[in-house]
């Protein structure tokens, strides 16, 4: 993508980690960056493993006071969120 002032990128039907890795990269680069339509965004693999995955991770938290977190966001958006995160 070359640079604009705001990019906006509709996330239906692109697979999670595939789009975010390149939001990612344009962020690294500078680039503006709005996401719209994220709750139509596919996870590879079947419905029950990511929901297996999804359920081993929100068991993670502190020991000690689990209100420390970390946070397990529910929401599309944030999920995409997220993971655009650890990749920056």
């Amino acid at each position: 993508m070359s640079f604009h002032q705001q990019v906006v990128v509709d996330c239906r039907g692109h697979l999670l980690g595939r789009l975010a890795s390149i939001v990612a990269k344009e962020l690294l680069n500078g680039q503006q960056v709005v996401c719209v339509r994220s709750e139509d965004i596919n996870i590879s693999g079947s419905l029950y493993r990511a929901k297996l995955k999804y359920a081993n991770f929100k068991r993670k938290h502190t020991n000690s006071n689990p209100r420390h977190g970390p946070f397990h966001q529910r929401a599309p958006a944030k999920i995409l969120w997220r993971t655009i995160r650890g990749m920056v």
